[in-house]
């Protein structure tokens, strides 16, 4: 809850700042090179990470990779909206990269609900990003169901880290 409520003051800070007006540098930077290949951003210094990369996306969006639902519910709240809006933010800014949902459940119920109930989770969390301007053909969905818990204890906080759709890159 709390790093929920830690992304959406970020995002809001973030977008202040936005809104401030810019000083023109004393020097400006070199002309950029010619590229011929596909990848249209550079990659950011203070990361490290390659951009195409899990590790890239994870640092551009923190905890947002993950949004976590209520029990028996595929619906995006406010809070799934705001780590999603910053997963669409990464995504226009990156283009070329395709990536998959992954929808899970935790390990209550059949292994047949289970695995619906993670394809809607899935589903849900692919029509909000294409909802914000992400082309649909750039994101395959799965369900796991039950099969890939993050937690493996039987109880409710397990349960509740458990119920959740990933985003992960692929290329």
């Amino acid at each position: 809850m709390n790093t929920k409520i830690a992304t959406i003051l970020l995002l809001a800070s973030a977008t202040g700042l936005a809104a401030c007006a810019k000083k023109a540098p004393e020097t400006l930077p070199p002309a950029p090179v010619e590229n011929s290949g596909t990848d249209t951003q550079p990659m950011p210094q203070a990361t490290g990470a390659t951009v195409g990369t899990q590790q890239h996306f994870a640092a551009a969006v923190g905890s947002s990779t993950t949004i976590y639902f209520d029990t028996d519910r595929y619906n995006v709240d406010s809070q799934d909206a705001a780590a999603l809006q910053a997963q669409a933010q990464y995504f226009a800014r990156y283009p070329q990269i395709t990536f998959t949902i992954e929808g899970h459940a935790d390990e209550r119920g059949t292994r047949e609900y289970n695995l619906a109930l993670g394809e809607r989770r899935a589903d849900a969390a692919k029509a909000y990003l294409v909802s914000l301007g992400v082309a649909p053909n750039r994101i395959s969905v799965v369900s796991y169901g039950k099969e890939r818990p993050v937690a493996l204890a039987s109880n409710e906080s397990a349960w509740a880290q458990n119920r959740r759709a990933a985003s992960v890159i692929i290329n």
